[in-house]
């Protein structure tokens, strides 16, 4: 489910609010051309596609039932099922059991190229980024952490957990683990409002040059559902991130759980 404000709202079809007449109105006019050479289910696609990419149908909107693309375009329901599966497996739309069917909201891309913060990132894209920090604190190094930041298992860790927002909506969950030496009472700032990098370089001269970081496919557990505001068992993009300082000194550990219908990760490859 995408978190909104407000409820999806109908697209096209009579509702008790409205007249046969005015939702006629809205109907997009475009028709299958049954004396063209292309398929009818092609011809369906690229209307229903055109719909959502010039806007007609803005992300939330419920798009119209089965039934009624079957009698407005005159198709069978294999082809109407086998359009909307193309444009569930293209992102465009989402189907909610009990409900209906809905157009995504258009994911967040970042390149695999350099490291950036989330703050950063948002703002370059026009959202506005927003934090709420929903645990902090002084914990020992696990034996797995230890590994990765190369330090002892027990040694103190400084760990903040938040939830990453754009324009109000959650977008991932981020818990970070630093090794608290290198920034002692780092967990004193306000990072609800400011950026965690900055504080590390303003405040302890930590700069994070480069990362190795690994990504998986993963599923939602109900908590991290119920924080991004998404049904349970919902794909998730999972990053595990090991950050280094200029001295080439592993710094910072990184857990990300980001929402795969919001966000997309791509990199440009060379032959």
């Amino acid at each position: 489910m995408l978190s909104s404000s407000r409820q999806p709202k109908g697209v096209g079809w009579t509702s008790p609010l409205k007249s046969e007449a005015s939702w006629r109105c809205e109907a997009p006019m475009d028709q299958i051309d049954r004396t063209s050479r292309l398929p009818l289910y092609y011809q369906l696609y690229e209307i229903l596609r055109a719909n959502i990419t010039r806007g007609e149908w803005q992300p939330g909107d419920m798009i119209p039932p089965e039934s009624e693309l079957i009698e407005r375009y005159r198709v069978s329901r294999t082809t109407v099922r086998q359009v909307l599966d193309m444009l569930v497996n293209e992102g465009l739309i989402y189907r909610q059991r009990g409900r209906g069917t809905f157009v995504a909201h258009p994911t967040v891309e970042q390149a695999l190229v350099r490291i950036v913060s989330f703050t950063e990132d948002m703002r370059q894209r026009g959202f506005e980024p927003a934090s709420k920090v929903l645990s902090s604190g002084l914990i020992p190094a696990p034996q797995d952490i230890a590994e990765k930041l190369q330090i002892e298992p027990g040694e103190e860790l400084a760990r903040l957990e938040r939830l990453r927002l754009a324009d109000d909506e959650p977008m991932s969950i981020e818990e970070s683990y630093l090794v608290h030496r290198y920034c002692l009472g780092v967990l004193q700032g306000d990072y609800a409002s400011n950026p965690l990098r900055q504080a590390l370089e303003r405040e302890y001269g930590i700069r994070l040059v480069r990362a190795k970081q690994v990504i998986r496919a993963i599923l939602a557990t109900p908590r991290l559902a119920r924080l991004l505001s998404i049904p349970p068992r919902s794909a998730l993009l999972f990053i595990e991130r090991v950050s280094f300082s200029q001295q080439n000194v592993p710094v910072e550990f990184l857990r990300i759980y980001y929402r795969a219908d919001r966000y997309s990760l791509y990199n440009e490859l060379q032959g």
